[in-house]
């Protein structure tokens, strides 16, 4: 009975081993994919017998595939496969966990004892992959991920439909395409940084614009009034910044493609004018021009998509994102769906202004009355009010900007 009731000794605690290591981080590196961390939450033990069920000592594949586009080059997919199995763990980047809010970025240790060092390097995509169990032999192999198919059914759809059209559609609906991709870029979040930089530029320029302005009452572009030649008095970059100009090239690639530029998409300005692009010599002429007359088109759509008498044929016209957002901070207004008349004579100074840097500021204001909708007693004194004299050579009336820049006076009537 001896030692009858006692109580079994308590194992001794491990001492804990300290250990001085030099921790070395490892940078992100575009060239090399990052080490994934994934888990598997069906419970599968990939180091239980292999992981495979059948006994053996294999280990299970494991494969990382990486989308072959470069413009969905960021996409991963990681595939483990247990040996003699039919069911594939399958987790990709833009699926699962990868789609939710990020609150923090991941890193992974590893800490070598014999070396005693702590390297400490990122974790692909910062994040960690759900590995989801899935039948099939032939999984991966997939490029457009049918596992995400719920998630990015539109998206796919989209793709699919773009393919088809650049493979056998005509070459004006492959030149639109191209256009709506450069304008969307909707997919890279580069772009979309980039896109929210410009859109802040425009938003600077607003208020630059308006503390610089000495004469609001103008209701005119920003302008020079010491200019000693014309093309200063109304600066061009201040009027397109520098975040538009990779925006409004549509016309540059419908010529680059073999196409014309069709009245009904166009105003009879740019139209009767497309000829100089093709007379020009100097590219940076051509492409400045090329773009000054795609932004009056804009304009135009704009204040057409915004009045009763213009919807209808401005209805289909698609305005880059950057530009509707200008267009809507300058010259909309919240209360209605309609211009106000003092927003529209803004935008209509806009128009005029840019028509007279295409004419290199000798215009016939013929055509741009007519895209404008008003007639040429009216859009006269628009020209007037931006500082233009009226000259007739050969019967043709035409609209010229001397400088320095002359504003007419303001008339106020006497009270009686």
């Amino acid at each position: 009975m001896d030692g009858a009731g006692a109580s079994p000794a308590k194992p001794k605690k491990r001492p804990r081993e300290k250990l001085n290591a030099t921790i070395h981080v490892v940078p992100d590196n575009p060239d090399k994919i990052a080490p994934l961390v994934a888990y598997f939450p069906s419970g599968f033990d990939p180091s239980s017998r292999g992981g495979g069920g059948g006994g053996g000592s294999a280990e299970p594949g494991v494969t990382v595939y990486r989308h072959s586009s470069s413009k969905w080059s960021k996409r991963l997919q990681l595939v483990v496969r247990p040996p003699e199995s039919d069911v594939a763990f399958v987790g990709s980047s833009v699926s699962g966990e990868r789609t939710s809010t990020e609150y923090c970025s991941y890193r992974l240790g590893v800490l070598d004892k014999e070396s005693r060092t702590l390297k400490i390097v990122p974790i692909a995509r910062d994040k960690i992959f759900r590995l989801e169990p899935r039948v099939g032999s032939d999984i991966a192999d997939e490029e457009h991920s049918e596992l995400v198919r719920g998630e990015l059914s539109a998206k796919e759809k989209a793709d699919k439909v773009r393919e088809l059209n650049l493979l056998f559609g005509t070459k004006r609906s492959v030149t639109q395409d191209k256009k709506m991709q450069s304008l969307r870029q909707e997919d890279d979040p580069n772009s979309q940084e980039d896109l929210d930089r410009k859109i802040k530029e425009v938003a600077m320029y607003k208020e630059d614009h308006e503390s610089t302005d000495s004469h609001p009452a103008h209701n005119i572009p920003p302008y020079n009034s010491s200019a000693t030649v014309p093309k200063d008095a109304y600066p061009i970059e201040k009027i397109i910044l520098k975040g538009e100009w990779d925006y409004i090239k549509d016309i540059l690639q419908l010529l680059e493609a073999g196409e014309k530029v069709s009245p009904d998409a166009y105003p009879t300005f740019v139209c009767n004018r497309i000829h100089k692009l093709g007379e020009t010599q100097d590219e940076m002429e051509k492409e400045t021009l090329g773009c000054i007359f795609s932004y009056i088109n804009h304009l135009i759509k704009f204040k057409d998509q915004h009045s009763a008498d213009g919807a209808s044929s401005a209805k289909n016209h698609k305005t880059p994102s950057i530009l509707r957002q200008k267009f809507s901070t300058m010259f909309s207004n919240t209360e209605s769906k309609w211009l106000p008349s003092e927003k529209i004579d803004l935008l209509i100074s806009y128009v005029l202004v840019l028509t007279l840097i295409a004419d290199d500021f000798r215009t016939d204001p013929t055509d741009v009355s007519k895209d404008l909708r008003m007639s040429l007693v009216t859009i006269r004194q628009h020209f007037e009010h931006l500082g233009c004299k009226f000259s007739r050579e050969n019967n043709v009336l035409y609209a010229k900007l001397p400088v320095p820049l002359k504003f007419p006076e303001l008339r106020r009537r006497r009270r009686r």
